[in-house]
């Protein structure tokens, strides 16, 4: 119970980073899709290039994260020269990603459909470089358990990143616009447009690189050639699997251009990613969950009753995650205005998205078991297998069915990976899961859900978040009473025990 309660604290830290960040996060798209209308394509452009950006970024960490935790544990290596090997390693892939991509930006850009902009192209691989070096600080900030620090610079990052759009996207057009001959002129240009989110982004990468500079010096840069070689034979199955999971998060947005048969791909792509954020609260829970049970499971894998524990933080975590689910689903008519008017026609894959977030979720908790035994190759296989169904669901599906296939890609993918895992997981390395338990609240759950999308499209706002509410309420009641006793909750659990 203690490790839990660790572990619980460091998902709060680490969820503090995450949820508000990206709540704060979440004021740019009211901001974006409010001042790039959907027939612009302008969020449909910021949308397709951030999942490059995705994608080259786990190709440019290339597993290292996860390495660096297996390394660093091991009673046989030198934690410090394992850190120091991987900055090093990490550092040159990423500086040689942004020669190579300046060799070439022109046939590059052409092909991404950006020929006419070539700068969002480098802009993207700068950024993306600085990024990936600066997981690695990052991570070793979660090993030394120093979540402060780390929760700091996201959040940092977050609100330089929203002053800086403000200005941009705000506050220099309004001033542009009353005078247009005036200093601000030589700032703002309104033709840049959506590039400004690029440049921004760019910026405010490099400002919180030099914040490292105490993880990046007061030490002896040591680079282990056999060490290296050994990291990469336990990172590349995760480099795998890692592109096949990030591919299962923006390859339909990578793809969406290239496979839609309308002329508008671009702005049905901004219409698709907009509605998409309202569903990225799961996003945010599982990132939280990730930070702090990633040390936390290989730090207790040679505890005697590590199997328990992880038995019991999966029936958690979906529980959580449902209620989550059910709360976005309850108060939809009010998080839809976080977007634009002319985005919510894309409002239905909302709950698709959320739905396939929590099977990834419960994916990166079940994949735990492949990586303990060092037999990460199991995820490249059950990652590749869901990318192949996600893929062929959207180049199937999405000339007919638009970005609605999309929505449905990601679930099945997902859903693929996940059964896959758990199949041969329960082989391989069993774990008592309380699978009964579980599939109660996804059934009560599903229940709830149908419920209030009946209220919502048959009731008037307010009577419909009225009986939204009563039902979020009965079923907080009953995990509860199922398996959060009031008798159990710190602090005030005390008065229900004198109770009794």
């Amino acid at each position: 119970m203690a490790n839990l309660k660790s572990l619980a604290k460091d998902t709060a830290i680490y969820g503090l980073s995450s949820i508000v960040g990206r709540f704060l996060n979440y004021l740019l798209v009211p901001l974006y899709t409010a001042k790039l209308s959907a027939a612009s394509g302008g969020y449909g452009v910021i949308t397709n290039l951030y999942a490059y950006t995705a994608l080259l970024l786990v190709i440019l960490t290339y597993g290292m994260e996860t390495t660096f935790f297996r390394f660093a544990n091991k009673t046989d290596e030198d934690p410090r020269k394992v850190y120091s090997t991987i900055l090093l390693s990490v550092g040159f892939t990423s500086l040689l990603f942004v020669v190579l991509v300046f060799a070439f930006i022109d046939p590059l850009s052409a092909g991404m459909g950006y020929g006419d902009h070539p700068s969002y192209v480098w802009v993207m691989a700068i950024t993306v470089a600085l990024d990936a070096f600066q997981c690695i600080p990052f991570a070793y900030l979660r090993y030394q358990k120093r979540p402060i620090k780390f929760a700091a610079l996201k959040l940092l990052f977050i609100v330089l990143n929203i002053v800086l759009n403000l200005l941009f996207f705000l506050v220099l057009p309004a001033i542009y616009a009353a005078h247009p001959d005036c200093w601000v002129s030589s700032i703002y240009r309104p033709e840049v447009g959506a590039g400004y989110a690029f440049y921004i982004n760019l910026a405010c990468t490099g400002f919180i690189t030099f914040c490292f500079y105490r993880e990046l010096s007061g030490f002896r840069y040591t680079f282990d050639k056999a060490l290296l070689r050994r990291m990469l034979g336990y990172s590349w199955p995760i480099l795998v699997l890692g592109i096949a999971g990030i591919l299962n998060q923006t390859a339909d947005k990578i793809l969406f251009p290239y496979i839609y048969k309308g002329e508008n791909a671009h702005e049905q792509l901004g219409i698709y990613g907009a509605a998409s954020k309202i569903a990225m609260i799961m996003a945010m829970i599982t990132q939280a969950f990730r930070y702090a049970y990633e040390p936390f499971v290989f730090g207790k894998a040679k505890d005697s009753d590590n199997r328990e524990t992880y038995a019991r933080a999966m029936k958690y975590f979906v529980i959580f995650t449902l209620l989550a689910f059910l709360c976005v689903v309850a108060y939809m008519d009010v998080l839809r205005h976080i977007i634009g008017r002319d985005y919510w026609e894309g409002l239905d894959v909302v709950p698709i998205v959320m739905a396939a977030e929590i099977m990834m979720g419960v994916y990166f908790n079940l994949s735990f078991w492949y990586k303990l035994i060092d037999k990460t190759i199991w995820g490249a296989y059950f990652s590749g297998i869901g990318c192949v169904v996600l893929i062929a669901v959207n180049v199937i599906f999405v000339p007919r069915y638009g970005y609605m296939a999309c929505a449905w890609a990601g679930f099945a993918g997902y859903g693929t990976a996940m059964l896959l895992s758990y199949i041969v997981g329960q082989k391989k390395y069993p774990i008592n899961y309380p699978v009964a338990d579980i599939l109660k609240y996804v059934g009560l759950a599903l229940v709830a859900y149908l419920a209030m999308a009946e209220a919502n499209k048959r009731l008037l706002t307010a009577y419909a978040l009225g009986i939204n509410t009563l039902v979020i309420t009965a079923f907080t009641a009953y995990i509860l009473k199922a398996d959060f006793p009031l008798k159990s909750l710190p602090v005030i659990g005390r008065y229900f025990k004198s109770r009794q």
